[in-house]
């Protein structure tokens, strides 16, 4: 490899969210990595800060050209220039979509267990959320398209949020799926916003299908997020992109993230992200491979631990683990593992999960996973020794 992942970078004095944390604690939740980006990024914004003048920023051409390169080569869709807008970051792009695309007391649907943050845009700009609960049948979630369809047709759902891939069970949703998905929501009049800020995050030599790309019906109900920021380790810069190939739609929402400023970059957003489309796919595959390495080292890991069942899965560094076998609910469980082991996962409760689940970020050096892991045991050990 030419890139290292094996390195421990110590972020306990940088602000960062996931590491505060108390002494011996180990964080294994919020959804960003423990690697430095790439190293042709580090070097893009070490020569720009050496400018020493961090004033406003415009969207150069070369910013619409990253984002339709990438796409075009990698995902095989075909992104025109006018229907790409830039704001600050997906999750104030979907407030602001939420708040400009329908009115309060409107349902907006979403598929649980499903980020938790939806639920935040949702309820905060009152309006309902609706869900369509992912069908969990023998380790495996499945869209009840009867579930689905009935709710569509509700007259106050007006809008639908689909994560694809999905997190945190990580599937990619199949063309299939999301025609089936586009056909129902142009019957019932129901605007879809699809984030895939995990596209880039696959199993090695697998792809993600883009929503849009699937049909014209597709493109003309639907707003795609984007960004560099899950797949570059690059939240804090605060750059993505929204694809609108609708031009009603287009400036509705354009509309909407002016009035709520969020639609200016900041003097490092064009940088990080052109640089990252145009120079950083070397690094991206060895990062997916290392990834992929640490799944299957998990996997191994709790053959050993028959109480904790992890969701097969091919995108995201985030993985779902069936904890139904230890007799808790998800909220109990996580506090019990951290107070016990500090070890910091996600509790499945937040997500909208039926039963018990946890959530566990992976993407970190080898030495941190097998030390969660280790964790992890000790706690069910103690558990079983107990019952």
């Amino acid at each position: 490899m030419k890139y290292i992942f094996d390195e421990i970078t110590d972020r306990k004095n940088t602000f960062s969210e996931k590491w505060k944390i108390q002494e011996n604690e180990l964080p294994m939740w919020i959804a960003d990595m423990d690697f430095k980006t790439a190293p042709e990024i580090i070097e893009a914004l070490e020569k720009r800060v050496k400018n020493g003048i961090f004033g406003y920023s415009y969207i150069p051409d070369e910013w619409y050209e990253a984002y339709i390169q990438w796409w075009k080569k990698y995902h095989h869709f075909i992104i025109k220039k006018g229907w790409l807008i830039f704001t600050t970051g997906v999750v104030a792009a979907i407030s602001s979509m939420v708040r400009r695309l329908t009115e309060p007391g409107e349902n907006v649907l979403v598929q649980t267990p499903v980020y938790n943050i939806f639920f935040n845009s949702i309820v905060n700009n009152g309006r309902n959320v609706l869900e369509n609960k992912l069908v969990y049948n023998q380790g495996k979630y499945e869209i009840d398209f009867d579930d689905l369809e009935a709710k569509l047709s509700y007259p106050q759902t007006t809008l639908m949020i689909l994560c694809n891939p999905h997190n945190p069970i990580g599937k990619i949703w199949s063309k299939e799926e999301l025609e089936k998905i586009g056909i129902l929501c142009k019957k019932y009049h129901v605007k879809v916003i699809s984030d895939e800020i995990h596209c880039d995050l696959t199993d090695p030599n697998i792809d993600y299908v883009p929503f849009a790309s699937i049909s014209k019906i597709n493109q003309e109900i639907s707003i795609t997020c984007l960004a560099p920021s899950k797949t570059f380790n690059l939240a804090g810069v605060s750059s993505a992109a929204l694809v609108i190939p609708n031009e009603a739609l287009y400036n509705k929402v354009n509309r909407g993230l002016n009035n709520d400023e969020v639609a200016e970059p900041n003097a490092f957003s064009m940088c990080a992200t052109i640089t990252a489309f145009q120079k950083g796919r070397k690094w991206l595959e060895e990062l997916k491979e290392y990834i992929y390495q640490n799944k299957l080292y998990v996997q191994t890991f709790l053959k050993d631990i028959p109480e904790i069942y992890l969701i097969p899965s091919n995108a995201t560094y985030l993985l779902w683990l069936d904890c139904n076998k230890l007799n808790t609910n998800s909220d109990i469980l996580q506090d019990d593992i951290r107070s016990m082991t500090g070890l910091y996962l996600s509790s499945g409760s937040v997500y909208h999960a039926n039963g018990c689940f946890l959530r566990m970020n992976i993407a970190c050096p080898r030495s941190l996973l097998i030390d969660a892991l280790t964790r992890l045991k000790t706690y069910v050990t103690k558990k079983r020794s107990n019952s």
